[in-house]
């Protein structure tokens, strides 16, 4: 019995064994997931505080490299104005030196010659020495002649020899410059990068960081290091309209200096092909003084020019001498870094602001609008940028990671649908992408173009979309099932057979596509059909835009002979029809009944207000002019970028204009009629 309890008791133990272990690993368990749950949230807390510090040290960098560029900028408007007040001073000092001659040689410079010697004084004592009066010869004994000869003479010498001096630090200081941009831009350049000179659109801008001085291929081959853009011939600028206007120099607003040269043409950039290279008929080209009259097309010619207006002798057209300093207040209007100059010819009826200056991170090649206006798209180097055009809030940043890394890929052309939905771009890679701009992903890829695409555009009703490339094509993309027309120019120019296409547009009807071309020629095909129905010659030099007026009526443009040109293409397609249908050839053609002149370089973008009234111009030298669109005449120039104006756009929506420059800045402007 006591066996039996003896096992009984010491079976007791073993039940507790059991079951503590269980309930031991639970409690265990739950303390390693509070624990996990702890470090988690101090993890998160950690990230949260280094997300806000990489925001802020972002932030900050950003605003050190723009301070960074507006102290860089006011070093060279310094040296400017350093070299323009010791200019003055050496026309002063020529001044007096040119008087004292005067004097020594007894000229009268203003005064009565002073006394020299005793005899001045009364006819007692000897006589002086006979002053050197010219015509007359010095008597016997006379001595001063021979000394102030000899003074002349060592002050010519030394004049001579401080020109000689100047002119050796001038010509130092450029190589020196030009050494300094070759070992920036080598830097920057990738070691294999082997450009193709054919190339449009940016690079002569992108070369342009030294204004009003020739230069070649080598140095255009890179945009320039960020801000670095010389000031001799333009405005100042800071990096925006407002910041740090400390930094600015007292007088930070000078004009372009009247007559300053433009760049010559002897450069091939590595996006931007050479003008034509054969003008025998037509002497003036790039870099050469804009022509003095309309500019008549070739006799050959289907499009006859009729100069209705001509802007230059009607005086609608600024001077090219134009000092701002010297327009009267009620005909100009600054601010920090920019100012715009109204034709005092005819009424006042404009007026522009600055609203915001987008800053990018290389040259802006092109901005667009969206359909209904409060977003603006840019391309530059590799991204696409869309930024909304009221608080000009960056709001979206569209980059393809599976394009090769090696070299550039400038975005040369932007478009939203209609809808605002999608973006388009073209690119150096001969790709046009289709982004969705919410998911920010590639919708489509079109793949076609043999060369880089330099331009983009929607029909209005979002199904189709055009582009134009260096490779003499012009393409219709259907959105809808990605089926391409291609529009090939077979008939180039026989004295210039490069017709690289470098704008296209579509008509508001969707029935037409204007191409502008290389070869000087602007083309209209029908989209229906895809034939060519229409050249219009009459451009002395490359087309660079082409922009069609919101009624489709007509025509304007932008070309490297700096003039803009309005054609007549209302009812083209019905009369083509008609004459085919009767069996007889049009040979009227469109004519160009309007001619813009006033630009003094290459006009690189064109466009058209969305109420008609205005034409608008970009241009390489650095201004945009706004053109009456019924008269030709210019209503105002707007001086704001430190390069070239490589892009404009006007908004559908209402009255905003948008640009893009060389100086690696977009700006959003206002323009309201008063």
């Amino acid at each position: 019995m006591s066996s039996t309890i003896y096992n009984h008791r010491s079976l007791q133990p073993t039940v507790p064994p059991a079951q503590g272990p269980n309930q031991h690993s639970h409690v265990r368990l739950n303390e390693a997931v509070d624990t996990i749950r702890q470090e988690f949230d101090v993890i998160s807390s950690d990230l949260g505080i280094l997300r806000n510090q990489r925001d802020e040290y972002e932030s900050k960098v950003t605003s050190q490299i723009n301070e960074l560029n507006i102290v860089r900028q006011s070093l060279y408007e310094l040296e400017s104005q350093h070299g323009k007040i010791r200019q003055t001073y050496e026309e002063e000092l020529n001044r007096l030196r040119g008087e004292l001659h005067a004097l020594r040689q007894g000229v009268s410079a203003g005064a009565p010659h002073p006394p020299v010697g005793p005899a001045s004084v009364g006819p007692s004592g000897p006589p002086a020495p006979p002053p050197a009066v010219p015509g007359v010869p010095p008597g016997p004994g006379s001595y001063n002649e021979p000394y102030y000869s000899r003074d002349r003479d060592r002050e010519r010498e030394r004049e001579k020899d401080r020109e000689r001096a100047d002119r050796e630090r001038d010509r130092d200081r450029e190589i020196r410059d030009r050494q300094r941009e070759d070992r920036d831009r080598d830097r920057e350049r990738p070691p294999a990068e082997a450009r193709d000179s054919k190339r449009i659109k940016t690079e002569r801008m992108k070369g342009d960081s030294r204004p009003g001085k020739p230069f070649t291929s080598s140095s255009a081959r890179s945009p320039p290091p960020h801000g670095y853009f010389a000031t001799s011939f333009s405005p100042p600028l800071s990096a925006t309209d407002h910041y740090s206007p400390s930094l600015q120099p007292p007088n930070a607003k000078l004009p372009p200096v009247p007559g300053a040269p433009p760049a010559l043409t002897t450069f091939q950039g590595p996006g931007l092909p050479p003008p034509p290279a054969a003008h025998a008929p037509y002497p003036p080209g790039p870099g050469n003084p804009p022509p003095a009259g309309p500019a008549e097309p070739p006799a050959a010619s289907s499009s006859t020019l009729v100069p209705i207006n001509n802007a230059q002798n009607s005086g609608g057209q600024l001077p090219d001498d134009l000092d701002p300093h010297n327009v009267p207040p009620e005909l100009k209007k600054e601010g920090s870094d920019w100012f715009a100059v109204f034709n005092g010819k005819v009424k006042r009826v404009l007026d522009v602001s600055l609203v915001h200056t987008l800053m990018h991170e290389s040259v802006v090649c092109c901005v667009r609008f969206s359909a209904d206006g409060k977003y603006l798209a840019t391309g530059c180097n590799r991204t696409a940028q869309i930024y909304d055009t009221k608080t000009g809030v960056k709001t979206c940043v569209l980059t393809d990671e599976s394009a090769g890394k090696a070299g550039d890929l400038y975005i040369r052309s932007v478009c939203f649908s209609p809808d605002g939905k999608f973006l388009a771009t073209g690119a150096e890679d001969k790709q046009i992408r289709i982004w969705d701009i919410a998911k920010k992903r590639i919708r489509n890829v079109f793949d076609g173009h043999q060369q880089e695409i330099y331009s983009l555009d929607f029909s209005l009703d979002g199904r189709l979309i055009v582009s134009g490339s260096g490779d003499k094509t012009a393409r219709i993309w259907d959105m809808v099932d990605g089926s391409s027309k291609v529009l090939t120019i077979n008939d180039a120019d026989p004295v210039n057979n490069d017709a690289g296409v470098t704008s296209v547009a579509i008509s508001p009807n969707g029935q037409l596509v204007a191409a502008g071309s290389l070869d000087t020629v602007v083309r209209i095909w029908d989209v229906g059909t895809g034939s060519l129905i229409e050249r219009l010659r009459g451009h002395r030099d490359s087309v660079y835009s082409v922009a069609f007026t919101p009624d489709g009526k007509g025509l304007v443009s932008g070309s490297l002979d700096k003039t803009l040109k309005y054609w007549d293409v209302s009812g083209l397609l019905a009369k083509r029809k008609e004459a085919a249908a009767n069996g007889k050839k049009d040979d009227k053609g469109s004519q160009c009944t309007m001619n813009f002149l006033g630009h003094t370089d290459y006009v690189l973008s064109v466009a058209v207000s969305h109420d008609g009234q205005w034409v608008v111009s970009g241009s390489k030298d650095r201004g945009v002019q706004f053109w009456d669109s019924h008269t030709a005449t210019t209503q105002c120039m707007l001086q704001g970028h430190k390069n070239s104006v490589i892009s404009i756009d006007l908004s559908p929506a209402g009255s905003i204009l948008a640009t893009g420059s060389g100086d690696w800045q977009a700006r959003i402007w206002s323009y309201t009629n008063i």
